[in-house]
């Protein structure tokens, strides 16, 4: 990117009338210099079979050139035409044997060779229409695409050749493998291979969502290779991935598999949002983030974010600012809000844009207009930041999946995969400590000198082994209850667990419990004044060598619940219970003091701090303030405030209002 991108989702055809003259004066009055339009009109396009109108379309386009404002186009496949599924209802997607009704979006069954024929054709009319326009400066295919739990006979089948593929056809290995004998579920001919709809079989299930993840993966490299058929040298191809969603983005989407599925695209898009108001802690930020950016190891963009959203949603003064220079710190190149002006009816009526229902300028917009003018001013020092992160997070989907529904769900209810993760990453950010985030396939070891393992209950042999190396070499992993346990068809491992990690954790257990009212104890001072609940799950660790930090009060006093050990030239540490969120607080501060990682700034939540290098090689230190009181921070070196303009000595004591940010570029 040339400068920081600064935008909004315009939609022409929800107007009530016709003012994009206005709009336009007022975006440009902002700052706002890119608009992402077209995705999701795919009606007005192609009011019926056949019949294209692409004149809204390029209308706006027409308008936004004259107006020297770059455009994101988006396909407009996510939701379709009445009259196609009237005419073919086969397009919409089946679930478990029912079919969605008409009416949502993202209704589609993504392998339906009639779906793929008409959306195809749009998009080919579209990008014939689009491309000659230079102020298209990238395409987005689909929009926040998953496999919406498609299941349908042709998914069935498609499922069973991908498996008979993988086998060679052996059916003696698949039930060796998938342990199909329990309850009569072998598979003695590949003709009976039956729906997986009803499987109670963890291995056959995890296979499903693997495949119904790549159905995803192989949907948005269809588009991509579309979109490549007419794009001209400048343009992008992008894509928004969401994140599971609960009430705001939470954590690794479970339908999803970002790190394949992006590989068919120039850059990666996000779209995250996020608890604001007191609630705001910048947190969902940092993750999606980290995730995006780590991917392709480049900048990414934010292709949806809110401005004002629902009534708990609207920022407090300040926010707004603070947030968008916070995805900068990240790592995006762009930041655009879901959506220019709100709509006046339908599904999200009240999901409020940057413009309320009157479109008149309000205390949000005009908190834009500074958000642009200083995106403008200092796009030079802030655009495309290099981060180097000496820690990296390992997510999977596998192991999401199988540690869901009825295969192995370590908690009772709001506790799964992603409330491991996020506990562990928050505490990192709490601390100020950077971190990538990778799965099994895509990370570098040799890259960081922690790993940080949640919960990796699905992965082969050479995976694990790759993770000793690493310790044994000189690294750190911080491992989790229910690492290693499974193979990669999720089938247990013989050996004692937590399987060949045991090497470097120098430690087993052969007993895991629910706590039933246990409490931790500290056996090295490091717990000494924390909380000690523990809730869920606790392994009964025995050690092999290694030191105990923590064991168990009661009646599993004999045992450990966090270890510590050395290994080769590298360190591992062993969380074996689902501990509170001050007790994985007090365990990542030690870690990272036996590892060396320091907090930037030395600062701790709610003073947030990330560094990056810009393109003149000068480091440039983002410094928030997530919270509502007046909070000091010391600035341990020389350098240059670039929001204020003023110099900073080394060592001095900083002022941070509430909800502020500030800028230092170091000398």
């Amino acid at each position: 990117m040339k400068q920081l991108l600064y935008g909004v989702a315009y939609y022409f055809e929800y107007l009530p009338y016709d003012r994009i003259d206005k709009d336009i004066s007022m975006m440009q009055d902002a700052g706002i210099n890119v608009v992402r339009i077209g995705e999701s009109t795919w009606s007005t396009y192609e009011p019926q079979d056949g019949l294209f109108d692409f004149t809204k379309l390029t209308y706006v386009l027409d308008k936004m050139k004259a107006a020297g404002m770059n455009v994101i186009v988006g396909t407009p496949t996510y939701a379709f035409p009445t009259w196609l599924a009237k005419k073919y209802p086969e397009v919409l997607v089946e679930n478990n044997g029912q079919r969605k009704p008409y009416g949502a979006r993202q209704i589609m069954d993504i392998t339906s060779p009639v779906y793929r024929y008409y959306a195809e054709r749009v998009i080919r009319h579209m990008l014939a229409v689009t491309a000659k326009y230079d102020n298209v400066i990238g395409y987005q295919i689909d929009n926040e695409t998953k496999h919406y739990g498609t299941s349908s006979k042709n998914v069935q089948r498609g499922f069973v050749e991908a498996i008979k593929k993988k086998y060679d056809g052996d059916l003696d290995r698949l039930n060796h493998d998938f342990g199909l004998d329990y309850w009569s579920n072998r598979i003695n001919a590949w003709e009976d291979f039956p729906s997986v709809n009803g499987t109670i079989n963890g291995s056959l299930a995890g296979e499903f969502a693997k495949y119904q993840r790549q159905l995803v993966t192989d949907y948005l490299a269809w588009q991509a290779r579309i979109v490549n058929e007419y794009k001209h040298e400048g343009q992008f191809i992008t894509h928004n991935f969401d994140f599971e969603w609960r009430g705001y983005s939470f954590g690794i989407q479970p339908d999803v598999n970002h790190f394949a599925a992006a590989n068919c695209l120039d850059v990666i898009g996000i779209d995250v949002y996020h608890p604001s108001q007191r609630q705001l802690t910048g947190a969902e930020l940092s993750f999606a983030g980290d995730e995006a950016r780590s991917i392709k190891m480049q900048n990414y963009l934010v292709l949806e974010t809110q401005a004002q959203a629902f009534k708990t949603w609207t920022p407090y003064p300040g926010q707004l600012y603070q947030l968008a220079f916070s995805h900068v710190a990240s790592g995006a190149n762009m930041v655009e809000y879901w959506h220019w002006h709100s709509i006046h009816n339908s599904f999200e009526t009240y999901w409020k844009g940057l413009l309320s229902h009157d479109f008149a300028p309000n205390p949000v917009y005009n908190e834009a207009k500074k958000v642009g003018r200083d995106f403008q001013r200092l796009s030079p020092k802030l655009v495309n930041l290099k981060i180097n992160s000496r820690v990296a997070f390992v997510v999977d989907n596998e192991s999401l999946t199988a540690t869901s529904g009825n295969w192995m769900e370590f908690g009772i209810g709001k506790d799964k995969y992603n409330d491991v993760f996020r506990r562990l990453y928050d505490a990192f950010y709490r601390q100020n400590i950077r971190t990538d985030i990778l799965n099994p396939a895509t990370i570098d070891l040799s890259r960081y000198d922690l790993v940080v393992v949640p919960m990796l209950y699905v992965t082969d042999d050479q995976f694990l082994e790759r993770l000793n190396d690493y310790v044994r070499q000189g690294g750190h992993v911080l491992y989790t209850f229910k690492d290693g346990v499974t193979d990669e068809h999720v089938k247990v491992r013989t050996c004692q667990q937590p399987g060949i990690i045991s090497e470097a954790v120098g430690a087993h257990y052969e007993m895991f419990v629910d706590p039933n009212g246990e409490q931790l104890a500290d056996r090295s001072g490091i717990f000494q004044d924390v909380d000690p609940t523990i809730d869920q799950w606790a392994e009964l660790l025995i050690s092999d060598g290694a030191k105990v930090l923590a064991g168990y009060d009661n009646h599993w006093k004999e045992y450990a619940a966090i270890t510590e050990n050395q290994y080769g030239q590298g360190m591992t540490w062993y969380l074996g219970c689902w501990a509170n969120p001050a007790v994985i607080a007090k365990l990542v501060e030690h870690v990272c003091q036996q590892v060396g990682l320091v907090p930037n700034y030395d600062a701790h939540f709610p003073v947030i701090v990330k560094s990056g290098i810009n393109e003149e090689q000068r480091q440039i230190d983002f410094i928030f303030n997530y919270s509502a009181d007046e909070e000091q921070v010391t600035v341990p070196v020389k350098g240059t405030e670039l929001l204020g303009g003023k110099t900073v000595a080394a060592g001095e004591q900083m002022t941070l209002q509430p909800w502020a940010v500030k800028i230092i570029e170091e000398q």
